[in-house]
């Protein structure tokens, strides 16, 4: 039987991995969650390849300002790398600057979503992240 699919969360803010985590889990998302606190931990993990064990996650959701290597930054690494390239990644981060929408589209970002400020509009928003990246949609299935 395959493993479930798990997400890769990018977030250097305490709170709002906890927040982030208690939504996820309040909407019924039980896929596990791995959290990396900043960009350079985001792309060891990723370039990480253990024989047998390595597996792509089903989502990124990546936090831009994160220290030691930025969000956008590590979008470009991870959209110019062959292995992770397909890997849908959804920005979720409290800017709503025109520069950083249009340079993470133009990235490669799946979807751009600002962090809400209440709590009941966080769970909303990730809850349909969750329902749609994990349920919706298909993903490009692994070869590894």
């Amino acid at each position: 039987m395959p493993e479930k699919p798990f997400i890769l969360l990018i977030e250097d803010n305490p709170d709002d991995e906890a927040l982030a985590l208690m939504a996820l889990k309040k909407c019924g998302v039980d896929n596990h969650v791995e959290v990396k606190r900043n960009g350079e931990e985001a792309l060891e993990f990723l370039t990480a390849h253990r024989e047998g064990s390595w597996r792509l996650p089903a989502l990124i959701l990546l936090d831009l300002k994160i220290p030691k290597v930025d969000g956008l930054e590590l979008l470009q690494q991870i959209r110019s790398s062959d292995s992770h390239s397909l890997v849908p990644v959804v920005v979720l981060t409290t800017s709503n600057q025109a520069e950083d929408i249009t340079r993470s589209y133009s990235f490669g970002a799946n979807s751009y979503v600002r962090k809400p400020v209440s709590f009941d509009e966080f769970e909303e928003s990730v809850r349909h992240l969750g329902h749609y990246w994990l349920t919706i949609n298909e993903r490009v299935q692994q070869s590894i």
